[in-house]
């Protein structure tokens, strides 16, 4: 009872809980609309609509710098030393940049546009595709931006409305266009109006708590109250190529798939990465709920709270992640699979797309221990440590790409989930030995700290 109620009366806790449970209504239906998406294209079609929206956004994430991150780790830290003026600098200068690169990110998709059609779609008459929903970069010009503002600020409620706005929307869209019966063209438009919404939306009600937040003279900070320049270059650069390296490594999953296998190999593979997402679609929020209160208690060197954030979030997604993998051994060809008889009917919820259960047992291994330890990199992030996840998933990056032509071509698609999962293994447990060690560390030459700090074992 006593540890029950140790964990009712952790503020920390409590609302990081509830700021992911804002989120997590949305996705859970966002979840299901991949499905019905699924059931109405087809699984080549499917492959196509897979390899477009990923393409584009990947482009677009290749031009990134990761601005979310970086507001909530120098904006967060500013606010917590009470500097306004310097946290209102911070935004300015991370929507200012996050426009300019939203326009590079859009010319170098029109450029790319027709050999993406040509190679990964395999089909040249696509490019228009990729085009249109390339409109999704230029609505999205300062979303990660505003995604951190409102994550320091903690309204997650907001976007949690948002995403679920935006998700409703499209799943009556969606619905009207399975009744009718309509093509891919029409569900790809119907995809990029939840995209102007999700892109849109957080920038305008960011807009709208910052006068609040930061005083209504918040646009006048002068950028000469930024951090140093060198440092705060290196985080965002670090972020960038982090996440550069990570589009490559497990990001570009379906087109690799649909270069190396065609289009039904692709719809497989994205339907199995859907169904991975509902498994970690509850820990998910999680990820930028958690990493604002872990920036606050490390920049206050508040230890005990931040090993205590650790180990509760940990035991909380080990679990969850437990009692999925369990009810997808037994159950989860059966359930998603195979035909059921319903009201006379027998009819599988996924009709068609068996060959895609083998990769998501595969898939599974990779994402449960990235699932557990969510919290890896934003610990890395919030010690400054920007560089050694980049660095990590570098050497993991050369070593996966030096197999995969060695290996693709002999174990087909399931191989290429077999190297993902030894990727996330991989890169995973190393950030999460080097964030405890580096936390622990810092513990130990804290002033009036004990000689020796333990309990970093989540």
């Amino acid at each position: 009872m006593n540890w029950i109620r140790n964990w009712r009366q952790d503020r920390i806790l409590s609302r990081v809980m509830k700021n992911s449970s804002f989120l997590f209504a949305s996705y859970a239906l966002g979840a299901v609309l991949t499905i019905l998406t699924a059931n109405l294209l087809g699984v080549a079609e499917f492959g196509v609509l897979g390899t477009v929206t990923v393409f584009v956004s990947n482009v677009n994430r290749l031009f990134s710098f990761r601005m979310g991150e970086v507001v909530v780790r120098y904006m967060g830290e500013a606010l917590e030393q009470d500097d306004r003026p310097r946290a209102a600098a911070m935004v300015k200068a991370a929507f200012l940049s996050e426009g300019l690169t939203s326009l590079v990110a859009f010319a170098a998709l029109v450029g790319l546009a027709p050999l993406a059609a040509q190679y990964f779609a395999k089909d040249a008459q696509t490019t228009p595709l990729f085009l249109i929903y390339g409109i999704s970069i230029l609505m999205g010009a300062c979303v990660e931006s505003s995604t951190g503002v409102l994550q320091v600020t903690n309204h997650y409620r907001s976007q949690a409305v948002i995403n679920f706005v935006q998700t409703v929307l499209v799943a009556v869209l969606l619905g009207l266009a399975a009744i009718y019966r309509a093509d891919l063209p029409v569900v790809l438009s119907i995809y990029l109006i939840g995209k102007i919404i999700l892109g849109l939306g957080p920038v305008g009600v960011a807009l709208y708590w910052l006068p609040r937040a930061l005083g209504p003279d918040w646009l006048r900070a002068p950028f000469g109250l930024l951090p140093p320049r060198r440092e705060l270059v290196r985080f965002a650069f670090s972020s960038n190529f982090s996440g550069t390296v990570n589009l490559l490594a497990r990001d570009s999953e379906i087109p690799i798939v649909g270069f190396f296998f065609g289009n039904a190999a692709a719809g497989y593979y994205k339907i199995a990465l859907a169904l991975i997402n509902l498994i970690i679609m509850p820990i998910n929020p999680f990820i930028s709920t958690t990493y604002p209160e872990i920036t606050r208690a490390f920049a206050a060197r508040q230890w005990a709270r931040l090993r205590s954030l650790l180990q509760r979030v940990t035991l909380i997604s080990a679990g969850w992640t437990a009692l999925v993998t369990v009810g997808l051994l037994l159950v989860g060809r059966s359930l998603l699979f195979e035909p059921l008889t319903v009201l006379g009917r027998s009819r599988a919820l996924l009709e068609g797309y068996l060959p895609a259960y083998p990769v998501l047992l595969i898939l599974l291994a990779g994402y449960g221990i990235a699932n557990i330890f969510f919290w890896n990199r934003p610990l890395l992030l919030a010690q400054g440590l920007a560089d050694f996840p980049l660095k990590v998933s570098l050497g993991a990056l050369l070593v996966k790409l030096a197999l995969t032509p060695i290996l693709l071509p002999r174990g087909g698609y399931l191989m290429e989930a077999v190297l993902l999962s030894a990727y996330l293994l991989v890169t995973v447990s190393v950030s999460v030995w080097r964030g405890l060690s580096q936390a622990r560390r810092a513990e130990r030459l804290s002033p009036g700290a004990p000689q020796a700090a333990e309990g970093w074992n989540p």
